[in-house]
């Protein structure tokens, strides 16, 4: 008799994962349209508050990044599909972005223009297709997240 279990993911991770995983992309986004506004504005307030949303971003986008570490490379690389880990490298670089990019941000006043900008919309991009490749992956495979 084989005691071998198939693998499978934690239900308690994908719960987490499911919780935390978009905010980061809402904070980016909201960064990024900050950004465009200092650009409009050179408001000082845009600027700062661009900074900020950047950091919670970051805060945010660690705990489902290692989740997902976890899943893709460690306990589920049986299970794991080519698109899980596209996911996993395309956020993985966007959070590379978005730490240059709060560097970036520390700078004074106008400075922050244009890389702080250039930034702000790789990693919107980089998080987008993420989303996206996610999303193909989950509608190919019938496994709707929302009914």
């Amino acid at each position: 008799m084989n005691s071998r279990v198939a693998p499978h993911r934690s239900t308690l991770a994908n719960a987490i994962y499911g919780l935390l995983n978009p905010l980061p992309f809402g904070f980016f986004v909201a960064a990024l349209i900050f950004d465009i506004l200092y650009v409009r504005t050179a408001g000082v307030l845009w600027n700062k508050g661009a900074a900020w949303l950047i950091v919670f971003g970051l805060l945010l986008a660690v705990i489902p990044r290692f989740v997902n570490l976890a899943q893709v490379w460690i306990t589920s690389r049986q299970i794991a599909r080519s698109a899980d880990k596209l996911d996993f490298w395309l956020n993985l670089f966007a959070i590379v972005a978005a730490i240059f990019n709060a560097f970036v941000h520390s700078r004074d006043a106008y400075a922050v223009v244009p890389t702080g900008v250039w930034l702000s919309v790789c990693t919107v991009i980089l998080l987008a297709i993420a989303h996206l490749v996610m999303a193909v992956q989950h509608s190919a495979a019938k496994e709707y997240i929302h009914e």
